[in-house]
């Protein structure tokens, strides 16, 4: 599985993206590189370095950061590794905290390292996965209430796109008082839905295993994600 990198000058900015990214992908290899050696701010050359082969099981990793000083000391690290680790790790120009969540939700999915850069790369743009703009005909929905405390955050969206990762369906998620939708796959576009507690969400599914998807999303909302409930 690709991993991710996180370079910035703070230690403690990293570690609570790290948290954030765990929650909704908690098998994806993260390592942190975070302020200076010292525990000042700032970058240190000898943690990217750390964090690389932290991160890095042999399939290769990805390097996000900060601020550009972080990004010399990422390119910089790269010029130490052997050729064979230095193939497979990329540092990718993207916003850090919706990057390392597009780019862990790709990773989480078993996509490749080029795959994984193209998604953290493509939160610049706004877009969605090419195949996951032509849906086709979603002709199975199922509408459902959200009644766990915090409706669709973080980590419930991060259930609902692991829940159908590896299925043949092209699932959307959509509220029934906006129509704004989104992908099923794409974490962050299910939390920019902004769906709080008491939300109505319509869950549309298509391809042989629509069916599938809409049972495990719609199991998914009536546990409450494994939340206390709301106060509607």
């Amino acid at each position: 599985m690709i991993g991710l990198v996180l370079v910035s000058h703070s230690d403690a900015l990293v570690a609570g993206l790290r948290d954030l990214v765990a929650q909704m992908e908690p098998e994806v290899p993260l390592a942190l590189a975070g302020g200076t050696d010292e525990g000042e701010l700032g970058t240190s050359l000898e943690l990217v370095m750390t964090a690389i082969d932290e991160a890095d099981g042999g399939d290769g990793a990805i390097i996000l950061f900060d601020l550009g000083s972080a990004e010399m000391t990422a390119e910089s690290a790269l010029e130490f590794l052997v050729d064979d680790q230095r193939d497979r790790v990329l540092v990718v120009d993207a916003p850090l905290v919706e990057g390392a969540i597009a780019a862990a939700s790709a990773a989480g999915g078993g996509a490749n390292l080029g795959e994984v850069a193209a998604a953290a790369a493509r939160v610049c743009s706004g877009a969605e996965p090419a195949d996951e703009d032509d849906a086709g005909e979603l002709g199975h929905s199922v509408e459902l209430e959200l009644t766990n405390v915090g409706g669709l955050h973080a980590r419930p969206a991060g259930q609902i796109s692991r829940a159908v990762r590896g299925l043949d369906a092209q699932v959307r998620v959509e509220r029934a008082d906006t129509a704004e939708d989104a992908s099923a796959a794409s974490t962050l576009g299910l939390v920019a839905l902004g769906a709080g507690a008491g939300t109505t969400i319509i869950v549309r599914a298509g391809g042989p295993d629509a069916q599938q998807a809409l049972a495990r999303v719609r199991e998914l909302v009536e546990d409450r994600f494994d939340e206390p409930p709301a106060e509607l």
